[in-house]
This record gives C-alpha cells, sequence and structure tokens, in this order.
C-alpha cells in the first residue's frame, strides 16, 4: 500500500485532468464533424479513440524514461529519427502531394516527423546541458558555438523534412529550436541581431510579395509560390480558389456567435474540418464560449508544464518542458490563427483535439517527457548531484 500511495504521490494529476478534457473535447468534436460531411464514410471517433489508448500506452513508457536514460540515450533517439525520416523519402506513402507517411499494420498510416519533434526536444535539452556544463561562463564565443550546434541539430531533420515536402512541421520544428534557445542562456547579444534580423528578412520578403513581386520574379522565383500569401492577406480576391477554405472557415466560426448552434448543427460544409479545421466545427457549434474555454485549457496545460520546470529545477528538465512549451503554443496559435484567418494556412493540426494519429501520438509523447519528469524527480535530484560532484 505504502508503494502504490508513492507511485500516485509522483503523478502531475493537474496535466493528466488537462489532456482528459481535451481528448473529451476532440472525441465530441470529431463526431459532430462527422455529422455534418456525408462524405465521410470511415468512422474517424472509432479510430481516434484507438490512437488515444496507444499514445496512452507510449506515455506510460516514456515516463519510465528517467534522466540517466534520456541523457545518456538522447543521440541514440536522434540518430534512429533520421532514419525514419530517411527510410520515409524512399518507401513512404504519398498524401496530398507529400511522401510523409509510413504504414503501420492494424494502426493505419503514421508521420515520422511527428515522432522526431519529441526526440529533437530530448536532444537539444542534452545538446545545452552538456555545454552549459563544459562553459561555465557565457562568453559570445561559447555561445555563438552552441547556438551552430544546436542549428546543426536541428537544420538536418528540417532539411529531410523540407524533401517530403512539408513546410509547416519544418516551422514547428524552428519555433522548437527559438524557444530552447531563449531559456540556454545564450547572451542578448547575439539574439538580439540574430532574431531582429530574421525579423527584418521575413517582412522584407512579405513587403516585396506584396507590393514589388516582379523584382522576385526576376530572382527566379515563381508567381504561384506566393499564392498562399496573397490568399492569406485577401481571400476575398480568390473565394472560389485559394481564399475558398479560409472564408468557409471563417464564417462557420462567425455562425457560432456567443454560445454557438449545438453540436452536429453546422451546416456549414468545410473540408478537413474533422482535421486541421476542427476549430471551425467547435467555433460554430459552441461559440466564442466553447472555444475560449478551449483555449483556457491549453493554457492551463501550458502553466502546468511551466510549473513541473519550476519545481524540479534541474536545468536539462527545464529545457525540455521549454521545448514542450512551445511545440503546444506554435501548433495552438498556427491552427487557431490560419482557421480565423490571421495567419496562412500551413496544415498544422490542433494538438490533441484534431483526428490523426500520428500527430496525437506525438503531442502524447511529448507530455509523457513532462510526467517523466515529475515522476522521475527523486531519483534524477540524485544523479545530478552525484554527477556535479564528480567534476
Amino acid at each position: 500500500m505504502n508503494s502504490r500511495n508513492k507511485i500516485s504521490a509522483r503523478i502531475d494529476y493537474g496535466i493528466v485532468l488537462s489532456l482528459m478534457l481535451l481528448c473529451l473535447i476532440s472525441m465530441i468534436s470529431i463526431y459532430s464533424a462527422q455529422l455534418t460531411n456525408e462524405q465521410y464514410t470511415a468512422n474517424f471517433v472509432v479510430k481516434q479513440a484507438v490512437w488515444f489508448v496507444v499514445s496512452g500506452f507510449a506515455i506510460f513508457v516514456i515516463m519510465q524514461l528517467d534522466y540517466e536514460r534520456l541523457t545518456k540515450w538522447a543521440y541514440y533517439f536522434y540518430g534512429l529519427g533520421l532514419l525514419m525520416l530517411v527510410f520515409v523519402l524512399f518507401f513512404g506513402k504519398v498524401v496530398n502531394g507529400a511522401r510523409s507517411w509510413i504504414i503501420i499494420p492494424f494502426l493505419g498510416n503514421l508521420q515520422p516527423s511527428e515522432v522526431v519533434k519529441v526526440i529533437l526536444i530530448v536532444v537539444l535539452a542534452k545538446v545545452i546541458w552538456d555545454h552549459n556544463r563544459k562553459f561555465r561562463t557565457h562568453t559570445v564565443k561559447y555561445d555563438f558555438w552552441l547556438l551552430v550546434k544546436m542549428g546543426m541539430f536541428t537544420l538536418v531533420p528540417i532539411g529531410l523534412i523540407m524533401l517530403q515536402p512539408d513546410l509547416g512541421t519544418g516551422l514547428v520544428f524552428i519555433a522548437i529550436m527559438s524557444g530552447m534557445i531563449l531559456v540556454s542562456g545564450i547572451t542578448w547579444k547575439l539574439i538580439v541581431p540574430i532574431y531582429g534580423s530574421i525579423v527584418a528578412i521575413g517582412g522584407s520578403l512579405l513587403y516585396l510579395v506584396l507590393y514589388h513581386e516582379s523584382w522576385l520574379v526576376k530572382l527566379g522565383f515563381k508567381s504561384y509560390q506566393f499564392e498562399r500569401i496573397h490568399t492569406w492577406i485577401n481571400p476575398e480576391s480568390d473565394p472560389q480558389g485559394g481564399g475558398y477554405q479560409v472564408l468557409r472557415a471563417m464564417t462557420a466560426i462567425g455562425s457560432g456567435q456567443i454560445s454557438g448552434n449545438g453540436a452536429g448543427y453546422n451546416a456549414i460544409a468545410i473540408p478537413e474540418n474533422h482535421n486541421d479545421f476542427i476549430f471551425t466545427v467547435i467555433g460554430g457549434d459552441f461559440g466564442f464560449v466553447g472555444a475560449s474555454i478551449l483555449l483556457a485549457i491549453y493554457f492551463l496545460l501550458i502553466y502546468q508544464i511551466i510549473r513541473v520546470a519550476l519545481d524540479v529545477g534541474i536545468p536539462f528538465y527545464s529545457y525540455i518542458c521549454t521545448g514542450v512549451v512551445m511545440m503546444i503554443m506554435f501548433h495552438v496559435l498556427e491552427n487557431v490563427g490560419m482557421n480565423i484567418g490571421l495567419l496562412p494556412i500551413t496544415g498544422i493540426p490542433l494538438p490533441f483535439i484534431s483526428y490523426g494519429g500520428s500527430a496525437l501520438l506525438g503531442n502524447m509523447m511529448a507530455i509523457g517527457l513532462v510526467l517523466g519528469i515529475r515522476y522521475n524527480y527523486q531519483k534524477s535530484m540524485f544523479t545530478v548531484k552525484e554527477e556535479k560532484l564528480a567534476e
């Protein structure tokens, strides 16, 4: 009985409750999406339920990975992730023009890049942790070397993902690295000019696309490559083409008004509304109130992850929590943003809500890392102390 009580005390029930609420919202929303789209012949609710079970088992397995195993096996995980990305390039299944999937018997399609996101978080945490232990003093030279190492470990999988091609997932990798850079201790003498340059370049390119597209065409770019930007800024310019999806999405969300129309009522047919555009179902069925509750649960989950990092106080674990927070935040902000027309469409799903086993598995694995931090805290604390004494 004593051992059971000790184990239960090591589980973060706040995070578990948030996950359960998100899972419940997911099942209701997917069911509602099925009701409003007659062309859906598959039972997505049952399939998603199977993936919830598989992902729950994945959480249990990952929770057993304590500090010692994570730091010891991080580079092996990274190598395995790269092999998966190479494998999918040669033997993957093409879906919507991207060779991003492999077929898993009895489960269906699996997108390896979703798993590699979690691996990247672990390996970057390992890189930062090792570097900061080796170089106790932060100088421009040492911090620049850390930036180079983080960039190398991030750009290799991004390069493989862009060959599929999958721009949205590549952006998630960049978001993860960017967030972990901010907590790595790198001097602001490097961070400010680098991030400032990125913003300046991005802003300049956007300006050229909108007002001087001919200049970019002369440099070798094609006009059709800018179509997504134009339809993002002004979807009304092509209501039956590039702007169709986002215009329908905004109309569906707006139809819910304050309290929504009720589950299954949404009469506005939207392609992929069980997947990347499931936020339109939530907005239409449950209105502003339902959408706000969903966002509140996300922020509660993020707060709980941050609290785990602060309570534990081990830098390696803090880096992991930061990576998980960045991954979830970027997914939520980009998905909701593209559904309401604030951001361009990138095909990024809503975490824990959108239908899709790969994305769900990747997100659950990330949460498994956080739950594992709390679960293994006492053991990890002694290991870190022993390492410090040995240095």
